[in-house]
């Protein structure tokens, strides 16, 4: 069934979403305004066409849309001069990292699982705040540098593509993941003797003897459910850090289901996004680097990125 909205408030349009997708459909159609059809215009303004009146919303309003639905958005298709056809999809949620049952609980985040195939560099919403956390801590005056979580080496990627080749080669990364695969997977992809890859579940990171670094990188790891998260990381800072050393930390505002990035974390016993704990962890780190003389930035959308550089460095 496709419907055609002109006038009609959004919570109407949304009503009749909400209503076809609960019934079961996979798929929906509805023509609209084409949002080329106005510019620097903002969502609701009405708009005048052959004797009929429209309500204008841009493609981004379609797209966060589609997103809050749990869809995917398909490509437009012009309907008329002034109108088009906009798809969603509905997401295979059972498709997702998030709902694993995998046994081995190391292997979760291996080569063979679903989170792996996931390349956060290639969403903007990740790599747009990250690269900018990377310049906010002068990654390129860096030496030693840790990554708790490393996976398939995704952030040492971006590294190397963010400074200069000899200054790259200078650098002494460490990387450590608590699977096997992950680690055999980027000791491959990083052969460079200036790369080490560890494997080891970092609550027994002591035994490692790593000594301090420049740059302690972690996204989405300290949120895992065998961490005690706070003595961990004020450890961290007190243990690992040098004394001009910094901190960028990736709080996870998202769920990965279906192919796509859905902004919004989730949290047991809740059937909607709700991000208290996250708030309460980023606060916490927050402050107690700022106690420890730190200047602090909160950046990010689905990605909370925490940076942290010394006062006076």
């Amino acid at each position: 069934m496709m419907r055609s909205f002109t006038s009609e408030p959004m919570l109407e349009i949304i009503s009749w979403l909400e209503s076809e997708l609960s019934n079961g459909a996979q798929t929906l159609e509805f023509e609209v305004l084409n949002p080329d059809y106005a510019s620097s215009t903002y969502a609701g303004k009405q708009i005048e066409i052959g004797g009929n009146s429209y309500l204008y919303r841009g493609y981004k309003a379609w797209s966060d849309l589609a997103e809050l639905l749990f869809c995917r958005t398909r490509t437009p298709v012009l309907a008329q001069p002034h109108t088009v056809v906009i798809g969603f999809e509905k997401l295979a949620l059972n498709d997702s990292f998030h709902i694993s049952d995998e046994e081995n609980k190391a292997e979760k985040y291996g080569v063979s699982s679903a989170f792996f195939e996931i390349n956060k560099n290639e969403e903007p919403a990740f790599l747009w705040p990250f690269r900018q956390a990377l310049k906010n801590v002068k990654i390129h005056n860096k030496k030693r540098v840790l990554d708790l979580g490393i996976s398939g080496g995704n952030e040492f990627h971006l590294i190397k593509e963010s400074v200069e080749a000899k200054l790259f080669e200078k650098m002494e990364f460490v990387g450590i993941d608590h699977s096997a695969s992950a680690i055999a997977f980027a000791k491959e992809r990083f052969p460079q003797e200036n790369m080490r890859f560890i494997e080891q579940d970092i609550n027994t990171l002591d035994a490692l003897n790593l000594g301090r670094f420049d740059l302690i990188i972690s996204i989405g790891t300290f949120q895992s459910p065998g961490i005690d998260f706070k003595p961990f990381f004020m450890s961290l800072v007190q243990n690992y850090l040098s004394p001009e050393g910094a901190i960028i930390l990736g709080f996870p505002n998202c769920r990965w289901m279906g192919g796509e990035m859905i902004y919004g974390a989730k949290v047991p016993n809740y059937a909607f996004s709700e991000m208290g704990m996250l708030y309460s962890d980023v606060i916490y780190c927050k402050k107690y680097l700022q106690q420890k003389k730190f200047r602090v930035t909160l950046t990010g959308k689905d990605y909370v990125f925490l940076t942290a550089t010394r006062i006076g460095v």
